[in-house]
């Protein structure tokens, strides 16, 4: 059948997404698989028995909107003990289905058609769309190399009436660098008096080598009244499948975002929710993750000293 109408598309340039193309690449040739951000590692069975119980439970039908209140919780006791920062479970806490649902969302509900915002490039390739489907523009601030910095005199330059919105990744994807307190203090200092949000996508907050230390923007005054974190069980605790973030927010935020969520997915998985309650009354769970990960690091370079290839630890 000939339809009449053309599609006019809303993304013209997107096509598959460059994961989609490098797995498949991987997978054809035998390859290890660098290109996407998947520990396709067995997680801890325990986790696994956690979710099967709450099934069994009859724990299978909608959670509520924001998210199962024992998981906000756990959730709100994790912030204030790593980061020294209380938020209100019951309205600055909210459950998604993943991180990249958790920034979609926060982009629809604070961007619109004319604004700009501000994305230190290379980024994770879900940024730029949704600034795009907003109505926005995406503005570029080119990280500086070697080591993936911020420009901090460029970002100023790039600021205007129009900037709506600023999105910044620490730990980095995908250079895997890592913002220090200085970087924090200095963007905490050019957004004073600034009217314009922040989204930190901290989905790797704990794989961080080398006793570098992973702040949160939420540390600092000037960021936490106005920044939206994002982060995800998926990364931690290799389990990305299961598609579980969250958004930590001032509540005059997340009750706008809030009104974004119940209409895109409502609410995000139950007995997973519930299984992750559960999991992260040891804290242990997320704070060995990155010694877990740095052996595994490790070994991966070691295999690199009798190679062409380079690397930057």
């Amino acid at each position: 059948m000939q339809f009449p109408n053309k599609i006019k598309s809303k993304l013209p340039q997107a096509g598959t997404t460059i994961f989609t193309t490098m797995s498949k690449l991987a997978n054809e040739q035998n390859a290890i698989n660098l290109s996407q951000g998947f520990p396709d590692f067995a997680c801890d069975p325990s986790l696994v028995a956690l979710v099967n119980k709450y099934m069994k439970k009859g724990f299978n039908q909608y959670a509520p909107m924001a998210g199962l209140p024992a998981l906000r919780e756990a959730i709100a006791e994790k912030t204030k003990n790593l980061y020294q920062s209380v938020y209100n479970p019951e309205t600055e806490i909210t459950i998604t289905a993943g991180a990249t649902q958790a920034i979609f969302t926060t982009i629809m509900a604070l961007v619109k058609e004319g604004d700009e915002v501000i994305i230190f490039s290379p980024a994770y390739d879900c940024y730029q769309p949704a600034v795009q489907l907003a109505g926005a523009t995406a503005v570029y601030s080119n990280l500086t190399l070697p080591n993936f910095t911020p420009d901090w005199e460029n970002l100023k330059k790039l600021i205007n009436y129009k900037t709506r919105l600023i999105i910044i990744n620490s730990p980095h994807n995908p250079s895997g660098s890592v913002w220090e307190k200085s970087d924090f203090e200095t963007f905490n200092k050019i957004m004073e008096g600034k009217d314009i949000f922040v989204l930190s996508d901290e989905v790797y907050e704990h794989i961080v080598f080398d006793n570098h230390k992973h702040y949160s923007a939420c540390q600092f005054s000037e960021l936490a009244k106005r920044c939206i974190i994002i982060s995800s069980f998926g990364k931690t605790f290799h389990v990305t499948g299961w598609k579980i973030g969250y958004i930590i927010a001032p509540e005059n935020i997340t009750t706008e975002i809030r009104k974004v969520h119940q209409f895109i997915v409502f609410s995000a998985n139950t007995p997973v929710q519930y299984a992750f309650a559960e999991y992260m009354q040891d804290e242990n769970n997320y704070l060995q993750v990155s010694k877990f990960y740095q052996t595994k690091r490790d070994y991966f370079l070691s295999l690199l000293n009798n190679n062409q290839l380079s690397y930057e630890p």
